[in-house]
C-alpha cells in the first residue's frame, strides 16, 4: 500500500523537514500531503520538501494546498502540528500574564499561556476533525499541537475522531535516564503514565534488572547535592541567579525523592504544572522564562531556524553538501508507530489516548499518556499500575483542567475561560483570574471571534 500523509501545519518547517527526512531514508513511495494557511509557509515547506526528496532520489511525492479538503480524499494518515496564530501568537500567551507578575518557561500546555492556547487551538483541531470524518474516516489520525491532552479531549468530545496525541518528550526522557544509569537505550524498558508534559515514570528495567531503585537513589544523592550547594552559596553571599546547580532539572529530582517516580519532560514543563511553588518565577535563584529556560531564546530559535529552512528552501542551488548531516528525524517516531500498525509489529510506545482503565487511578476518559502497542488493529493502551496517591491526586486536578478550558472553547465561555485560570493555580484571587482571562483574550481577538460574537458570553 502506498501511504498518502497529509500534513496539516506544513508551515511548522522543521517537523516537516524532520518528517520527510524519515520518509526519504526509508526509501519507500510515499505520497506527502502539505497543508498550511499561511501560502508562504507552505510555499517554504513544498521547496523544501521536494528539494530533500530529490537530493537522494527518494521515491516521495509532494502535493500542497492551503485548503485540506483538496488533500484529505484518500489519504492514509493524517497528523496535525498545528499552532494557531504561530510564535507571534505564543509570545502574546507568554507576555501578557507577566504583566501579571506570572512567569512561564514554556507556555503552551498549563499556565494562562497553554490555557489561553487551547482557546486557539480546540477550535481548529475539532474543524480538522471533522473534515478527517467526513472525507477519510479510515486515516490514521495524529496530532502534535499543544496543549496536547486538552486538543485531543476536545475532538474525541466533540466529533468522536480516533485521534491519537504524539511527543517525543517520554521517549527522550528514558533515552536519558538510561544513559544517566550506564544502560544501553536498546535494552531499556520503562512504564511511565501521566498528563503530557507532566508523565511519572513508576518502571524502569534493562535485561531483567530493576533500575528503580538505582534511580531513586541518584534522586536523593542529586537532591542532597543541589542543597548542599545552595546552602554553600547563600552561606558565601555568593547566590546571583547565574550559579549552576549540581545537578540539572532539580525539580524533577526533587519530585523523584518525594514521590517514588520520576516526572517528564524535565524542569523547563514540568515546573509549570506547579505555579504556586515558584510565585513571582523563582527558581533556584532565577527567574523561569528569563535568564532560565529563556522564553525570548525559545522564539528567537524558532525564527531563525525558519529563516534558514526558508533559504535552503527558496534557493537556486541544490541543498549543501552537508544538509543531511544536521537532520536526524523528527524523534516523534510517527513513521515508525504507521510502520508497526502496517506490519503489525507490536512496537510499544508512548502515546495520549482516553483513559479506559489502563491509568487506574487517573479520571476516566481523560486523555492520558502511557505506553501503547501498534498493532494492525491500531493502538492499544497497555494495562498500568496505579500512580503513587499524591502524583495521582495531583493530576486530578489537572484533568479537572482539561475539562473545564474544553467547556471554555467549544462553548466561547469567558467565565470559563476564568475558571479554568482558577483551576489552573498561577492566579491567586477570581478578580484576578477575570483580568487576566480578559486582557488574553483582547491580545488573541484575531483567533478568537466567537468570544466576541456576544457580549453576555
Amino acid at each position: 500500500m502506498t501511504e498518502r500523509i497529509v500534513l496539516v501545519g506544513a508551515g511548522s518547517a522543521m517537523f516537516t523537514r524532520g518528517l520527510v527526512a524519515d520518509l526519504v531514508r526509508r526509501g519507500e513511495h510515499v505520497e506527502v500531503r502539505l497543508v498550511d494557511v499561511d501560502p508562504e509557509a507552505l510555499r517554504v515547506a513544498e521547496a523544501l520538501s521536494a528539494k530533500m526528496a530529490e537530493s537522494r532520489g527518494a521515491p516521495v511525492t509532494v502535493r500542497a494546498s492551503t485548503d485540506r479538503r483538496d488533500l484529505l480524499p484518500g489519504a492514509t494518515a493524517v497528523i496535525c502540528t498545528v499552532g494557531v496564530g504561530g510564535r507571534r501568537a505564543w509570545e502574546q500567551d507568554v507576555f501578557v500574564p507577566r504583566r501579571y507578575g506570572i512567569h512561564q518557561p514554556v507556555g503552551d500546555t498549563v499556565m494562562p499561556g497553554g490555557t489561553s492556547r487551547a482557546l486557539r487551538m480546540i477550535p481548529a483541531m475539532v474543524a480538522i476533525a471533522e473534515d478527517v470524518l467526513d472525507l477519510c474516516p479510515e486515516a490514521l489520525f495524529f496530532s502534535y499541537g499543544n496543549p496536547m491532552s486538552a486538543n485531543c479531549r476536545a475532538i474525541r468530545k466533540a466529533t468522536g475522531a480516533p485521534v491519537v496525541g504524539l511527543c517525543h518528550g517520554v521517549h527522550h526522557v528514558a533515552g536519558h535516564l538510561g544513559g544517566l544509569l550506564g544502560v544501553e537505550r536498546a535494552t531499556l524498558r520503562h512504564t511511565a503514565v501521566g498528563i503530557n508534559h507532566c508523565t511519572w515514570f513508576t518502571g524502569l528495567w534493562s535485561e531483567g534488572r530493576d533500575l528503580m531503585p538505582d534511580l531513586l537513589r541518584m534522586a536523593r544523592e542529586r537532591v542532597q547535592a543541589n542543597r548542599g550547594h545552595e546552602a554553600g552559596l547563600a552561606a558565601g553571599g555568593i547566590v546571583d541567579g547565574r550559579e549552576q546547580l549540581v545537578a540539572e532539572d532539580p525539580f524533577c529530582w526533587e519530585l523523584a525523592r518525594l514521590f517514588g517516580a520520576f516526572p517528564a519532560v524535565g524542569d523547563r514543563h514540568v515546573t509549570e504544572f506547579f505555579p504556586w511553588l515558584f510565585p513571582g518565577g523563582r527558581y533556584y535563584g532565577r527567574t523561569l522564562g528569563v535568564d532560565v529556560f529563556s522564553f525570548e531564546d525559545t522564539i528567537r530559535f524558532g525564527d531563525e531556524i525558519y529563516e534558514r529552512m526558508r533559504e535552503s528552501a527558496l534557493s537556486d542551488g541544490p541543498l549543501p553538501a552537508d544538509y543531511w548531516d544536521s537532520i536526524p528525524g523528527e524523534h516523534e517516531q510517527v513513521i515508525e508507530i504507521i510502520d508497526s500498525i502496517r506490519r503489525d509489529a507490536g512496537r510499544i510506545y508512548s502515546v495520549n489516548l482516553p483513559n479506559a482503565g489502563q491509568a487506574p487511578n487517573l479520571p476516566p476518559d481523560a486523555v492520558v499518556e502511557c505506553p501503547a502497542i501498534a498493532t494492525a488493529a491500531g493502538l492499544r493502551a497497555i494495562q498500568q499500575p496505579a500512580l503513587p496517591a499524591g502524583a495521582a491526586a495531583l493530576l486530578a486536578t489537572r484533568f479537572g483542567w482539561v475539562e473545564t478550558v474544553v467547556e471554555a472553547a467549544l462553548e466561547a465561555s469567558r467565565p470559563k475561560f476564568a475558571q479554568a485560570l482558577l483551576v489552573d493555580g498561577a492566579v491567586t484571587t477570581v478578580e484576578e483570574a477575570e483580568r487576566l482571562a480578559g486582557d488574553l483574550l483582547e491580545a488573541q481577538r484575531d483567533h478568537l471571534p466567537a468570544f466576541f460574537a456576544s457580549s453576555d458570553r
